[in-house]
């Protein structure tokens, strides 16, 4: 007979008001979880400044015409393969498809979309949800190399 195992896990949620003290706090606990799970410093890099990113966007977006004590949720789980983060404000939402490119030439002046850019660049997967304003993260851990 053999036995099974339940593969290690870590997940947390916070409420987070736009005080840097809390927002720190929150994604050092992710990072901790990463660190326990085994993760690489690469792989806690590219999580921290999406993460980083994503709730940034949510308070300076999402929050800018509401009572700055608004929270922000923040749910997250990982295991030993991924790490799935979900952002949810209490905004209006937005249209991710009209975010413009800021890697083209037209846009290079512009201050938006660089943000979401970087989420891409670094995360698996970023997807929007509740009329936009819910962005969920997730990152596939790549696989130990060999050798």
């Amino acid at each position: 007979m053999t036995k099974h195992h339940a593969k290690p896990f870590r997940s947390g949620r916070a409420q987070l008001v736009h005080h840097r003290g809390h927002i720190d706090t929150a994604i050092r606990e992710v990072l901790q979880a990463l660190s326990e799970l085994g993760y690489s410093e690469s792989s806690k890099f590219a999580v921290r400044l999406a993460l980083e990113e994503a709730i940034s966007n949510a308070f300076r977006h999402g929050h800018k015409s509401l009572p700055p004590e608004t929270p922000v949720s923040v749910e997250w789980h990982a295991d030993e393969a991924s790490l799935r983060v979900s952002v949810i404000d209490k905004g209006p939402g937005f249209d991710p498809s009209v975010v413009p490119d800021p890697t083209l030439e037209e846009n290079l002046e512009m201050p938006s979309g660089r943000g979401l850019m970087l989420m891409k660049a670094y995360m698996t997967s970023v997807t929007h949800g509740r009329g936009g304003n819910e962005v969920t993260l997730v990152y596939q851990r790549p696989a130990a190399k060999q050798g």
